[in-house]
């Protein structure tokens, strides 16, 4: 069989692609949330009396002749909107495209799955690309990136905003008069979810699971993605990590994957109790703070409070006499890796002989090392 991410391999080749995407636009999110033009969030309330009538949330959409008419009534706010256009287009744009590639990388995803479905690519199905490593590895990171993008835009540019921004580009550029059928697709999947990042702020009800509904998603690739992530080691990780006490670090990524993934088929977190005890007792018996992508951090006492199943699961992790012994055992192994560290680090110490003759030694210096600050620094960080 030709290696399944060989340059022939069109099946391999078109998953890679769309992950690739994938962290290309997380990437770009990242940058452009960064960049927000603070007129679109209207806080001010010089703001909202001087641009409050150019722009609208999808309200809009309701009555937009309503709104151009009250444009067309007075001339000095025309000026303001040329102005305000010729001010904002550009990044507008941007903002627009982003958005675009969202939907498109959704699109595509779904359209791989019916050709696999359908027999597109020859001797290849769902089934046998998640049997393949490279395959299995790109699948479940296909579904995890899209709950993270969809995540990391709810959390860095606002509902309202979004909403704003996206009236703002319909109304300036030729969208609204173009074949460009996407925007209604667009504006139905980034339409405000009601969530505030913003410190006790409330939860919205269903939120996220009927965020990531809103474009509807294989059911059986699902399943089949939690399956692989429950019960593989899918990164092969727990090899670099022989002791047992790791090994929730070695899976932590996998972890992080599938805390994203089981969003996407709540019911296991509302009632299969069993599949949650399983979860949690694999990937969480001593940690309920994680990491789900390059510093988001989620702690899980809070982000699987509505869910039954998955909130008694980890009444286990959470007891009392439980977090007090790991967190004593992570002090102590503090209070010994120190001196260790200091004497490695000593001027000259590391000198090539001695790092080739303790090999072995160091790097379990080194893995001790990185598990105790790892769960230290996600524990111990103020929410």
């Amino acid at each position: 069989m030709v290696d399944f991410l060989a340059d022939n391999n069109l099946c391999g080749q078109a998953i890679l692609r769309i992950v690739s995407r994938g962290n290309a636009i997380i990437a770009e999110l990242l940058r452009l949330s960064d960049f927000i033009p603070a007129v679109f969030r209207l806080k001010d309330r010089s703001d909202q009396q001087k641009y409050g009538d150019i722009i609208c949330d999808f309200s809009y959409f309701k009555g937009a002749e309503y709104y151009e008419g009250k444009l067309e009534a007075k001339p000095e706010l025309q000026d303001l909107d040329e102005e305000f256009r010729e001010n904002n287009i550009e990044i507008l744009s941007r903002f627009y495209l982003a958005f675009e590639s969202v939907h498109k990388y959704i699109v595509d995803l779904n359209r791989y799955l019916d050709d696999l479905h359908e027999g597109v690519y020859i001797q290849q199905t769902l089934e046998t690309v998640l049997l393949n490593g490279d395959g299995k590895q790109l699948l479940c990171e296909a579904l995890y990136l899209y709950g993270v993008i969809l995540l990391v835009i709810d959390q860095k540019i606002e509902g309202e905003v979004r909403e704003r921004m996206l009236v703002s580009y319909y109304r300036y550029s030729a969208a609204r008069s173009s074949t460009d059928s996407n925007l209604d697709d667009i504006c139905k999947l980034l339409r405000s979810t009601g969530y505030s990042a913003q410190p006790g702020a409330k939860r919205p009800a269903n939120y996220p699971e009927s965020y990531f509904q809103r474009v509807p998603i294989s059911g059986a690739f699902i399943s089949m993605v939690i399956g692989r992530l429950r019960s593989d080691d899918i990164y092969n990780q727990v090899s670099a990590y022989p002791l047992p006490e790791h090994r929730s670090t070695a899976l932590a990524n996998q972890a992080a994957m599938l805390y994203v993934c089981l969003f996407f088929s709540p019911s296991i977190l509302h009632t299969q109790q069993a599949k949650m005890r399983e979860i949690v007792d694999k990937y969480f018996p001593d940690n309920w703070v994680i990491s789900i992508y390059m510093g988001i951090t989620v702690n899980l006492v809070e982000a699987w409070e509505p869910y039954k199943a998955a909130k008694t699961a980890l009444n286990y992790t959470l007891d009392s006499a439980n977090i007090r012994e790991q967190a004593t055992r992570y002090a102590a192994s503090m209070e010994s890796l120190r001196p260790q560290v200091q004497q490695l680090l000593k001027e000259g110490f590391l000198r090539e002989e001695l790092i080739l003759d303790n090999i072995p030694k160091l790097l379990n210096c080194l893995r001790d090392c990185n598990v105790a600050i790892r769960w230290l620094m996600l524990h111990s960080a103020e929410s």
